[in-house]
């Protein structure tokens, strides 16, 4: 009798599997496959705020000067949004794994680089050739997760995609202060090469081909113009931090920026094989959902900035300190996109986008409220609440954006979505370090420095704020136009 229950069971589950929506395309091991991916885009991420809590000793090690150092922060994330825009060019070019090991490798390389560079330009050259990996590897963690899984399990795995997005820059601060407590700064490049490894063997094993490849020719005009739009764009906000939005080369880079970016948009709209479909902002629920994440990550990565400098220099912790008080926002972070994942698939993005700002919101004022002879405790519950709210609305917006496209339409929606997360992160990043020295500039020492950072949190309550108010035009669970047919 057992055993004709079990049978039965057995018979009606596998039934049931027929019958449910399957994987655009389908692999023979998906989870392998994605687990490469996010591997190699948690480091990428993960690197993206590491470095914050070392500049200080770069700077002394390398005898360079603040404005100096933050480009190994910022020409990072330069090279990043140059490259976002050409992975899905290349998926139509070359087949997927031998695009994944290539990046994985170029990190790889740079991390080495980094890692044994004494002089500024050739830390800098690493940290730039890393960013060739996470500029491939992150869009196509989404858009390859978006083909070789079911509709039905999407949320998840889109949650799992947002714990790396989202957990990786918040953990990176504390894991580097732990490093430096009992190290320098070179062990931190030297962590990146064991765990890309491991990716690299994950995907050699478990990649195939995700996409066809339509040989579609190289436009080099089109890749002239994103470089110079997005590459000027990220060049003028980080220089406007040291030299003052109204400076002339300031002004000069980002003009240029613009005027590349607005040329770049009228070549894709108007050409009959475009390196990236910008048609896809047609699709009103994409759009949307692009916003919210753009402002989402914006809120994150000028936050993760603010505060570890803010522990430091306002408050005069030590750097070790200053990891573990970032740990428990971290932790609280990761809980978070796991469980926003699974949200959606039940309730939708419409609720857990509009609560997550709300959350988030009151975590910035908390943060507000405080001065360098705060409790910690103020502190560390204004940053775990702002990682519940932030990651709560991350994961169903990223999802709701991108499940609204079909299958051909994604890794053009993937690739925009993650290089406007860059863009955004880079101009959010450098204004909240204006804001900071507007404050320092008006009083000096302590006070100084404790206005600057109110500044620059009253600009990420701001993207909070507008966050909030756009996410009121969601509707929901969005079904893509492949489930329509």
């Amino acid at each position: 009798m057992p055993v004709f229950f079990f049978a039965k069971k057995w018979r009606n589950n596998m039934e049931l599997s027929q019958s449910m929506p399957k994987a655009r395309v389908q692999i023979a091991h998906p989870a392998l496959a994605i687990l490469g991916l996010m591997i190699g885009s948690f480091v990428g991420m993960f690197s993206e705020t590491a470095l914050n809590i070392a500049l200080p000793s770069l700077m002394g090690s390398l005898g360079v000067t603040q404005g100096t150092v933050q480009w190994l922060v910022t020409g990072y994330m330069l090279v990043i949004g140059i490259c976002m825009p050409l992975s899905s060019l290349l998926t139509r070019r070359f087949t997927t794994k031998p695009i994944v090991l290539f990046a994985l490798g170029a990190f790889m390389v740079g991390a080495i680089i980094s890692a044994v560079g004494t002089v500024f330009p050739v830390v800098l050259i690493g940290r730039m050739i890393q960013g060739i990996g996470t500029g491939l590897v992150l869009p196509l963690m989404f858009s390859v997760a978006m083909q070789i899984f079911p509709p039905y399990q999407l949320g998840t795995v889109m949650g799992m995609a947002a714990l790396v997005i989202m957990f990786a820059p918040a953990i990176g601060p504390t894991l580097t202060g732990l490093v430096l407590a009992v190290s320098t700064w070179h062990t931190i490049f030297w962590m990146f090469v064991p765990v890309l490894a491991i990716a690299f063997v994950l995907t050699a094993i478990a990649m195939e081909n995700i996409y066809p490849q339509t040989g579609q020719k190289i436009d080099w005009l089109s890749i002239l113009e994103s470089t110079v739009g997005f590459g000027g764009i990220v060049i003028g906000t980080s220089m406007a931090s040291d030299a003052g939005w109204l400076a002339l080369p300031v002004l000069f880079a980002l003009i240029v920026g613009i005027i590349g970016l607005v040329a770049y948009a009228l070549r894709q709209l108007h050409t009959e094989t475009p390196m990236l479909n910008l048609r896809v902002f047609n699709n009103r629920a994409f759009t949307t959902g692009t916003l919210l994440v753009m402002l989402d990550f914006g809120v994150i990565l000028a936050a993760m900035y603010l505060l570890p400098s803010y522990l430091q220099r306002t408050m005069g912790l030590p750097v070790a300190m200053t990891g573990l008080i970032m740990l428990p926002g971290g932790v609280v972070n990761a809980a978070v996109s796991a469980i926003a994942g699974r949200s959606y698939d039940r309730y939708g993005a419409k609720w857990l986008t509009r609560i997550g700002f709300i959350i988030a919101m009151v975590g910035v004022v908390l943060l507000l409220a405080t001065n360098a002879h705060s409790s910690l405790v103020q502190v560390i519950a204004g940053h775990v609440i702002l990682m519940i709210g932030a990651p709560l609305a991350m994961s169903p917006a990223q999802t709701y954006a991108l499940n609204s496209l079909s299958g051909a339409e994604s890794a053009d929606g993937s690739a925009i979505l993650n290089t406007l997360q860059q863009i955004v992160g880079a101009v959010a990043t450098a204004i909240a370090t204006s804001m900071v020295a507007v404050g320092t500039a008006q009083q000096s020492g302590v006070a100084g420095q404790t206005l600057g950072s109110h500044f620059g949190f009253a600009f990420v309550l701001i993207l909070a704020l507008v966050a909030f108010g756009i996410s009121w035009a969601v509707q929901g669970k969005v079904v893509s136009r492949d489930e329509q047919l």
